[in-house]
Parts: structure tokens; C-alpha cells; sequence
């Protein structure tokens, strides 16, 4: 296979890999707020994230992971030479952040199957903007390819970190009236 098929497909299930982890992070919050709820209607909520869940981590979100990793080293074997690059290298640093993020998310998402609720739903919004940000930390260096400057990316983050909990607060002010 070609270096752009190979990058073509490698994209889409990237995108379908954060698509599953932006989702799936939204189901726990739901099933955690589910736990509030009176009988029958927590019992049924929560059957229903479950099941929800579970398709959406092992039909979607596993699935894409796998395939956007196999893709990547697959164009990696074909070019090795972006393995010389240092925006690379704080690129797979990322990358590694993200694999620890869906490692963490499927412990969640084991114990949520469990019943055992051990997050607030606003741990788990919080949690939710994580991927967020490794999400804008590579397409950023993908599409700049500069790692010269990554401590003017770091402070970007933080700073874009920063936002992201303000408004997370924001929005917990809002939803509380």
C-alpha cells in the first residue's frame, strides 16, 4: 500500500479512535449521574449506558485504536525517517499520553460495568477535556511540524488547559441555577 493510502486510513481511525473516547467519557458521565437517580428509573438508565457503552468501546473505539496504531507504524516501516524528526518525537510522547488515556478510560469503563462508581461527574468532565488537549498537542505538531518552539506549545496547552476548567466551572455555576 501507498504512504497517502496508508496516512488516509491511519487519519480516519484516529478520528474514530477520539470520537470513541469523547463518547465514551460522556456515557460514564451520564451513568455516573444515573446513580442519583430514584429506582426503577437508575436501574434503567444505567442497563442502558452500559450496553451503550460497550458497544461503543469494543465495536468502535478499541477497533479504531488498533487500526490507527497498525496504520502509523505501518507508514513509520515505510518512512522511517520521520523517526529522525524531533516534532516526532514529541509527537509519539503524545501519542503515549493518549494510549495511557484509553488504558485509564477502559478501567473506567470496567468498573462502571462493575457498578462501582468511584468519579464525580465533574472528575469525569474534567477527565473528558484531557483528550481534548492531547488532541490539539498533535495536530498541532503534525500539521507544524515544529518542535523548536514546544515550550511556546506547552504554554499554549496550559493555557488552553486553563480555559477549558474555567469553563467546565462556568458551566457548573450555570447548571447548579
Amino acid at each position: 500500500m501507498d504512504f497517502l493510502n496508508l496516512k488516509a486510513l491511519h487519519i480516519i481511525f484516529v478520528i474514530t479512535w477520539f470520537s470513541g473516547l469523547f463518547y465514551i467519557v460522556r456515557l460514564f458521565i451520564y451513568h455516573v449521574e444515573a446513580h442519583k437517580k430514584p429506582s426503577p428509573e437508575k436501574e434503567i438508565l444505567q442497563k442502558q449506558f452500559k450496553l451503550m457503552s460497550k458497544r461503543l468501546w469494543y465495536i468502535i473505539t478499541w477497533p479504531s485504536a488498533i487500526l490507527a496504531s497498525i496504520f502509523a507504524f505501518w507508514m513509520l516501516y515505510q518512512n522511517p525517517a520521520y523517526l529522525k524528526m524531533p516534532w516526532m518525537h514529541v509527537k509519539l510522547t503524545f501519542v503515549l499520553a493518549l494510549y495511557v488515556y484509553h488504558g485509564i478510560c477502559h478501567k473506567i469503563f470496567k468498573e462502571l460495568q462493575r457498578d462501582e462508581v468511584k468519579y464525580s461527574s465533574m472528575k469525569l468532565r474534567i477527565w473528558n477535556e484531557v483528550a481534548t488537549i492531547i488532541l490539539f498537542s498533535i495536530v498541532f505538531l503534525v500539521v507544524l511540524k515544529n518542535a523548536i518552539n514546544w515550550i511556546w506549545g506547552v504554554i499554549g496547552i496550559v493555557l488552553f488547559s486553563v480555559l477549558l476548567m474555567l469553563g467546565i466551572k462556568l458551566y457548573k455555576r450555570i447548571r447548579a441555577k
